[in-house]
C-alpha cells in the first residue's frame, strides 16, 4: 500500500516529534488519504456506502478509518444510500428501463438494504417502463410478421426482467400502434 504524507506537509524543519506525535500524524494522514481515495472513487459516479467501503478495504484501509471516512462523507452529503438508490432508479428508468425485480437485484448488488430498495421503487410504473423500452426496440422489428415481432420483443423485455403479464400487454399494444400507423400510411398512398 502506498502511503501519502498529506498531514506531514505542515511540519517545519526543526520540529521535535515524540512517538505519540508521530503516531498522531500517521493516523491523521491515513484518515485524510482514505477520504481523498473515497472522493476519487466517487468522482466517476455516485456510489453506495458499501461500494465505498469495499473500495477502501481493497486499499487496505483499517476498519475504524473506513467508518470515519463514511461518516465524513455522510456529513458532507456525499454518501447517502437513499439518494443513491433514488438516482440509480431514475437513471435506469430514463436510459435503460428495467423491471422492479431487475432493479431490486442491481440495488442489492450495490449493498443496499430492503427498506431503501423498496422506498426507491415505490413510484416505479413497470408498464410505463416496459412500454418505453419496447417502443424504442420495436423500430428494429418493423416489417416483421406478428409471430416474429412478438417473439423478438417479448425476449427483449424478458431480458429486462419484466413479467409475462406485462410483456404480453405491452407487445400487443405496441404491435397495434405500429401497425395502425402502417395502415394509415398505406391508405394515404392509395388515395
Amino acid at each position: 500500500m502506498v502511503w501519502h504524507t498529506i498531514t506531514a506537509a505542515w511540519l517545519k524543519n526543526g520540529d521535535m516529534l515524540s512517538d505519540e506525535k508521530i503516531a498522531k500524524i500517521l493516523s491523521e494522514d491515513m484518515r485524510e488519504w482514505a477520504y481523498q481515495q473515497a472522493l476519487l472513487y466517487l468522482s466517476y459516479r455516485a456510489r453506495s456506502e458499501k461500494e465505498i467501503q469495499q473500495n477502501l478495504r481493497k486499499h487496505e484501509v483499517p476498519e475504524d478509518v473506513i467508518e470515519g471516512t463514511i461518516e465524513r462523507l455522510r456529513t458532507a452529503g456525499l454518501a447517502n444510500d437513499n439518494e443513491f438508490a433514488q438516482a440509480w432508479v431514475e437513471n435506469r428508468s430514463t436510459f435503460r428501463p428495467r423491471s422492479k425485480r431487475a432493479l431490486t437485484v442491481e440495488l442489492r448488488q450495490k449493498g443496499l438494504d430492503n427498506e431503501t430498495i423498496q422506498a426507491s421503487l415505490s413510484d416505479v410504473d413497470e408498464e410505463a417502463l416496459a412500454y418505453e423500452a419496447g417502443l424504442k426496440r420495436a423500430t428494429r422489428f418493423k416489417g416483421h410478421e406478428w409471430s416474429e415481432f412478438r417473439k423478438k420483443l417479448s425476449e427483449f423485455l424478458a431480458r429486462r426482467g419484466f413479467s409475462y403479464s406485462v410483456i404480453a400487454t405491452i407487445v400487443s399494444r405496441i404491435w397495434s400502434e405500429t401497425n395502425a400507423e402502417s395502415q394509415i400510411n398505406k391508405n394515404e398512398d392509395i388515395s
